[in-house]
């Protein structure tokens, strides 16, 4: 009955749906909880409401989906705001129960759960929707989160399995929050990266500050990676064009992944040794060799312990996630 009930109910507000599908930054994270909560986008608000088909209101919906997943809370926010481990708004998880005060009553009135990516999910006067955290409402009346036992609050992808060699580097780098996946549960391993996209993932783990940088003229300052491209390019890690440009669509050849991964973590520095022939379709004078060699010294997947590297071929995001995690 419960699975009929849910493709009733996306099935009615499919439309509604379709803008979360799409990648915002690199995407949100996902856990059972999110998958959960994520099932009954659009549905409207009541207040009282409890069920998809009569409607939710914010603690309503809290208690709904925990008991889908099995856990219980109680009815109203103000005491379910009361049980588990305190988490402040840094250390929040996917799946964590969030709480916002002085919304329709003074003191604690409105919950969700945080869903990554800077974003959470509620029962909303315009029904079930997610919205940011730094929403000009919602900031100044956020509490407190909270985790609880009994919720599983391991990083997931639909996609994603658990013998992909980029598997391990993969989930510890969304569990560090420095790559994530899509909006509809997805990590999509095999598309391609974009240089703007390797910049704000480089920086995530670099955390560099680009003030006093004039940047890139194709790079837009209201570009969500801008100050990212920023920060890489005052520090000599992302070159432009010979025409001075970014291209920050683009996408990222495998060899000059190798090469920024090089500059940001100065690989040939660290490497104990680099073979001096790695790769049978890499030539000791290809512009990028060391930096290739030093990446496939340093990779702890075996994701790059390959008879061929294929240099001009797209990277990949598994590409990507392996190449930092092995030389962070």
């Amino acid at each position: 009955m419960k699975n009929i009930l849910k493709k009733f109910v996306v099935g009615a507000i499919a439309m509604v749906m379709l803008p979360f599908a799409t990648e915002q930054a690199l995407g949100a994270e996902s856990t059972e909880v999110v998958k959960e909560s994520k099932e009954y986008i659009g549905v409207p608000y009541q207040f009282g409401g409890s069920s998809p088909t009569a409607g939710f209101d914010c603690s309503g919906f809290i208690k709904y989906v925990l008991d889908q997943v099995g856990v219980d809370v109680p009815r109203t926010s103000a005491a379910q705001s009361t049980i588990g481990t305190s988490i402040s708004k840094n250390d929040l998880k996917p799946g964590d129960l969030i709480f916002f005060e002085n919304t329709y009553k003074p003191g604690i009135s409105h919950s969700g759960f945080y869903i990554g990516n800077n974003q959470f999910i509620s029962a909303t006067s315009s029904g079930i929707k997610i919205d940011s955290m730094d929403n000009p409402y919602w900031a100044p009346r956020f509490v407190k989160g909270a985790r609880l036992s009994g919720v599983s609050y391991e990083l997931n992808f639909a996609d994603l399995s658990k013998d992909h060699q980029a598997y391990n580097a993969i989930m510890a780098l969304a569990d560090e929050k420095v790559i994530n996946g899509f909006d509809n549960g997805q990590f999509r391993p095999e598309s391609p990266v974009t240089r703007g996209q390797a910049a704000a993932i480089m920086n995530r783990v670099l955390k560099l500050d680009g003030s006093g940088v004039t940047n890139f003229p194709d790079v837009s300052p209201n570009l969500s990676f801008a100050k990212d491209i920023a920060a890489i390019k005052k520090a000599g890690i992302i070159q432009g064009f010979t025409n001075g440009t970014f291209q920050p669509s683009s996408y990222m050849t495998r060899a000059e992944m190798a090469l920024i991964v090089d500059r940001a973590f100065e690989l040939k520095g660290n490497s104990a040794h680099i073979a001096s022939v790695v790769y049978s379709d890499i030539a000791t004078n290809y512009y990028a060799y060391s930096a290739i060699s030093a990446l496939y010294a340093s990779d702890k997947t075996s994701v790059f312990k390959t008879p061929t590297f294929r240099a001009t071929d797209r990277a990949t995001r598994a590409d990507f996630a392996a190449a930092i995690y092995s030389a962070k």
